[in-house]
């Protein structure tokens, strides 16, 4: 048999039949995506080769074709002409799942264990909820500090690289779906119930300063004593996340805490002046 080599084609079925696609093609599509993330890059300073590719790439080939378009090209031109289509995509590229203590027993802890850590020899705890999405993580914090360690002064950094989210938060107007996790006292101590919506009472917005940053290049606020980021950095490469621990055990106060999602140990927290604290919770040493 003749005519095809391995390293000139690749072959699949498709409707029973045996195509075969050259490296050339397969190297235009690639190159094209590439291309395109290195756009978005150079005109809105977001590199998205820092987060996993598969997920990202897929993520952003569905939504172009939903909308239509054949290739990236198409694609990142009309994103350039149509307000509407660029927030779309800028809402797909960043991660906007959150509500109020999420993972109960996550929270338990930081309750029964970790603040009382913090606050055995500080009068002031400065903390930041990293990539806070729309609000949900620092005002549970602003919750739980002033539902049971009211004595304690505090004041909680919340950064997001997406504004409109930032937006929401600072509105600080919620679902009942966002509350679920919440207790029903609680609901009715910090919330007021209007046109069936939770918004947020003024007296927890006092204690949070939102601010746009991007985990990726801008600069960290230093001598923090907890730093909350959960469920952001699975998205990120290993390059990016391990330039994230290095900069957040920086960011860390001498015992400070860094609080994680259920789903990012840190595999060798010493590499990063960490160590292990607590089930998803690690300490600068």
């Amino acid at each position: 048999m003749t005519g095809f080599t391995k390293s000139r084609s690749a072959s699949v079925y498709h409707g029973g039949f045996l195509l075969f696609i050259s490296k050339s093609e397969r190297g235009v599509k690639m190159g094209e995506y590439k291309e395109f993330i290195t756009k978005i890059n150079k005109r809105f300073g977001i590199d998205l080769a820092l987060y996993k590719e598969a997920q990202m790439k897929r993520r952003l080939t569905s939504l172009r074709n939903k909308r239509g378009f054949k290739n990236f090209t198409t694609y990142f031109d009309a994103l350039m002409k149509d307000e509407d289509l660029l927030e779309e995509f800028f809402d797909r590229i960043t991660i906007n799942v959150s509500e109020f203590y999420r993972n109960p027993k996550r929270w338990d802890v930081l309750r029964e264990k970790v603040f009382p850590e913090l606050i055995k020899n500080k009068q002031r705890l400065k903390i930041w909820s990293a990539a806070c999405s729309s609000g949900e993580e620092p005002y549970s914090l602003a919750i739980m500090l002033k539902e049971h360690f009211s004595h304690v002064n505090f004041s909680i950094l919340a950064t997001d690289i997406d504004e409109r989210s930032l937006r929401k938060a600072q509105r600080g107007i919620y679902n009942e779906s966002a509350l679920k996790s919440l207790p029903k006292h609680k609901k009715s101590k910090y919330f007021i119930i209007k046109d069936n919506k939770y918004v947020i009472r003024n007296e927890l917005k006092q204690y949070i300063t939102f601010q746009k940053h991007d985990l990726l290049k801008d600069t960290y606020p230093q001598e923090i004593d907890l730093i909350v980021c959960r469920n952001v950095l699975i998205y990120f490469t290993d390059e990016a996340k391990d330039n994230i621990y290095r900069r957040f055990s920086e960011s860390l106060t001498k015992n400070g805490i860094l609080f994680v999602g259920s789903t990012e140990q840190i595999f060798h927290p010493y590499e990063y002046g960490l160590q292990l604290y607590d089930t998803f919770f690690y300490q600068k040493i």
